[in-house]
């Protein structure tokens, strides 16, 4: 087992490799997560703001 945890003398570079691609994906789904709430939320906006100024019904520009 500690052969393979040292993966022939190279275990820094591996294990390392492999932390910072883990690291990496978290950080990715985090992003993607706050710019999906962003963009939801400036959509919402958009659609409120648009009901607002959008005219009733039957009455004329």
């Amino acid at each position: 087992m500690m052969e393979f945890l040292r993966q022939g003398g190279y275990a820094f570079f591996v294990w390392s490799a492999f932390g910072m691609t883990f690291l990496l994906l978290v950080a990715e789904v985090v992003q993607l997560r706050l710019s999906r709430r962003t963009i939801l939320s400036r959509m919402g906006r958009l659609a409120r703001l648009r009901e607002r100024n959008a005219p009733h019904r039957g009455e004329s520009r």
